[in-house]
């Protein structure tokens, strides 16, 4: 089977190629696993995972769901659309590459950043690395980036460039574009999930109500670009999907597919990272009652003490009374 990376180029009515029809059975027997992304997340795991082993050698806790939600629900999600047979179809099939797309901006950093790696790291290093840590975390650049309403522009206008301009059909022509645009998508979406999740020391924390605003806000773009995308008339990327020949798929066809996964995709997220965000919400309030009810209870406490205290004082200088029947 011929990956794309090694395919020819082709022109229109050069007949089918050797690339079968993609089928969920494609997903798991086509590996790209010679990447920069490949890479990128085999290091980030073993960072995690090191992390995580030095604070249990010391005998601190390290919540286990947090390491399941990057090593698996991030960094496997993320492997899942640029290692495998995702990865294989993602430039021969429009509706493949758009999942790939949902999940490298969505669904995988909202699982990297409920993972807390920044908090993971701070708990780990020795004082120099965490206070450059600290101070890259808390620079300028990163209080801009991480500004919510200057990554949800950035999130927002991101589809809007790549599919409405020559980009996106550079990207299909050149490998290390293609693969940047991987990692700026992962980027991107860190930028825009993580300061609304909260677990991580970031600047710019907004609160509850505001971070819900602008998942909400989120909505209606991926609405209206997936049903421009769906009811365009010309195809992304001009002439590279019917250039391919493949006589199993119409590349019209697929890209209607493609703007439903798009808007259908972006809906589901947002209301999952709606959920996400009330649950934290409620479990903050909770705290903060928690917190205000113990600060009732010792300010009760050290109230009564002090009565009592003048009590005793005032009893003890009372003067004492002869009883008359004594004697």
């Amino acid at each position: 089977m011929v990956h794309l990376d090694e395919m020819p180029t082709l022109t229109a009515g050069s007949g089918d190629t050797d690339l079968p029809p993609f089928t969920p059975a494609a997903i798991f027997t086509e590996f790209h696993l010679v990447s920069l992304i490949a890479l990128g997340l085999l290091v980030s795991a073993a960072l995690y995972l090191y992390g995580v082993w030095r604070l249990r050698q010391r005998g601190d806790h390290w919540p286990a769901g947090r390491s399941v939600a990057f090593v698996a629900g991030g960094l496997g999600s993320i492997a899942a659309v640029t290692v495998t047979g995702i990865e294989a179809y993602d430039t021969t099939l429009i509706s493949v590459h758009m999942v790939q797309h949902m999940v490298l901006s969505m669904l995988g950093p909202i699982f990297l950043a409920l993972g807390a790696p920044t908090t993971l790291a701070l708990r780990t290093l020795q004082p120099a690395p965490r206070r450059a840590l600290l101070a890259v975390v808390h620079s300028r650049v990163v209080r801009v980036l991480t500004f919510p309403l200057v990554a949800f522009g950035l999130f927002i206008a991101n589809p809007f460039v790549l599919y409405f301009t020559g980009l996106y059909r550079s990207t299909l022509e050149h490998a290390w574009l293609h693969e940047f645009i991987h990692f700026h998508f992962i980027v991107t979406g860190c930028l825009f999930f993580w300061p609304l999740l909260g677990l991580d020391p970031l600047p710019n924390r907004w609160p509850y109500p505001g971070r819900a605003l602008l998942m909400v806000l989120s909505v209606p773009f991926h609405t209206v670009l997936g049903l421009t995308i769906m009811q365009q008339k010309q195809l992304l990327g001009g002439d590279w999907y019917p250039n391919l020949g493949l006589t199993w798929m119409d590349p019209h066809a697929d890209q209607v597919t493609a703007g439903g996964i798009l808007w259908a995709g972006g809906e589901i997220v947002s209301v999952t990272m709606l959920g996400i965000l009330v649950v934290q919400w409620v479990r903050q309030s909770e705290r903060e009652a928690k917190r205000i009810d113990r600060a009732l209870d010792r300010a009760e406490a050290e109230d009564a003490a002090r009565t009592a205290d003048a009590a005793k004082i005032t009893n003890a200088g009372a003067p004492v009374r002869p009883d008359p029947e004594a004697g």
